[in-house]
């Protein structure tokens, strides 16, 4: 079955969810495109795979990023708190809703997300961030004490955002706060590996001239998404 749109909270923030209401819930985060076929699929992987019930709460509000321009835009132009906001109204749903536990996977801008969603939201118990952090303004991650199961790409080239030495002061600050935290680096492969399909690019080759991001490879990916299972499997069970 594919995603149904959904509202949540007293503001009716729009969503896509699938999976059962009494199944342990993941909260999955968009990146800086919006809500694309990119995560949606993995909402839907993530409920195939793991049996999870999955929302994408939409943070744009229908709106897509086409070229880089544009994403950088959207998420420049977001209103960060009130995204925590409503990732916080986002988990109170999934439990008032039936799900017994809440958990949170982003990918790029919603692995920040992921991140604050972790130190904000009381209702989720456990944080898979992809290749981002957040603002320091916003999110402290050496105050995070749920579980944390980080995942970068040796040659993601965002300097302070997703690069390593950014993802090796993120696992500092998560043992510094006495989290349950694990960070697993991938060999070549940079930002956004996580994505098999290279839209909004025609193909690979457009997207790492653009961005300079090396191409899918599904053997890193793949081992990416066992470890995600198996931490969600761990700490929503």
């Amino acid at each position: 079955a594919p995603l149904l749109k959904v509202t949540f909270g007293d503001a009716q923030i729009p969503g896509y969810e699938c999976g059962d209401k009494s199944s342990p819930a993941v909260i999955v985060i968009q990146e800086w495109w919006g809500v694309t076929e990119n995560i949606q699929r993995q909402a839907l992987k993530l409920r195939e795979d793991g049996g999870f019930r999955c929302i994408v709460p939409d943070l744009y509000k229908g709106k897509l990023g086409v070229d880089v321009e544009e994403a950088h835009h959207l998420m420049t132009s977001l209103d960060w708190p009130n995204a925590k906001d409503e990732l916080v109204e986002c988990a109170k749903y999934l439990r008032a809703s039936g799900s017994p536990k809440v958990g949170v996977v982003g990918f790029c801008m919603g692995g920040a997300l992921a991140l604050i969603a972790a130190q904000h939201a009381d209702d989720v118990v456990c944080a898979a961030p992809f290749y981002g952090t957040p603002d320091p303004a916003i999110c402290q991650t050496d105050k995070i004490t749920v579980p944390v199961q980080a995942h970068f790409g040796e040659l993601d080239n965002l300097a302070g955002f997703s690069d390593p030495d950014t993802a090796k002061k993120l696992l500092a600050n998560l043992r510094a706060a006495g989290s349950d935290c694990e960070l697993h680096t991938y060999p070549n492969v940079g930002h956004a590996f996580m994505n098999d399909l290279p839209a909004p690019y025609p193909d690979w080759d457009a997207r790492e001239k653009t961005q300079g991001f090396p191409r899918f490879d599904s053997a890193q990916a793949e081992a990416a998404w066992s470890r995600l299972l198996e931490f969600f499997r761990k700490h929503l069970a």
